[in-house]
């Protein structure tokens, strides 16, 4: 039940061309909180109850438990999440061995562009795609239960 990703800004949209896949997302938070997040999303038409622990020192690894719910459920939970439901689109993107997760987000975070690679390792090597930005992993600005709260609109004001 660990993850263990790696987060990166996205230079262009080229990726898109490479997708495989993608989902459109909508989530939100019963709570923000560093320590322990609790996600409710809509995926497409399934729903998913999860709950994150705290990050290590380096944002690279930390608990991860997932639950699949109704989106009925779902729909309700949303209902009592905090402020900032965040929605997405999120490509899915073959690079060697591994899949980028790459959201393009809307709404109060349009314009950010975002990539998500999950290793078995934290020194894991894995392909980094031309259209591959600066790591941000560790940075909590790129959280999602951050920018749910502080969305990427309001970080030039």
């Amino acid at each position: 039940m660990l993850e263990i990703e790696r987060k990166f800004l996205i230079k262009t949209d080229a990726f898109k061309v490479e997708a495989f896949r993608k989902h459109v997302i909508k989530q939100g938070y019963l709570n923000s909180n560093p320590e322990r997040a609790v996600r409710v999303r809509i995926k497409d038409d399934s729903g998913f109850l999860t709950i994150k622990g705290k990050s290590d020192d380096t944002g690279t690894t930390r608990f991860e438990w997932e639950k699949e719910i109704s989106r009925e459920e779902a729909e309700a939970l949303l209902k009592l999440c905090e402020p900032g439901v965040i929605s997405k689109v999120r490509f899915l993107v073959k690079a060697g061995q591994h899949t980028f997760e790459i959201d393009e987000f809307f709404e109060d975070n349009q314009g950010l562009l975002l990539a998500e690679i999950e290793l078995q390792s934290a020194t894991e090597d894995f392909n980094k795609p031309d259209w591959l930005g600066e790591e941000v992993t560790g940075d909590p600005r790129y959280y999602n239960s951050q920018l749910s709260k502080n969305p990427f609109k309001t970080w030039n004001d």
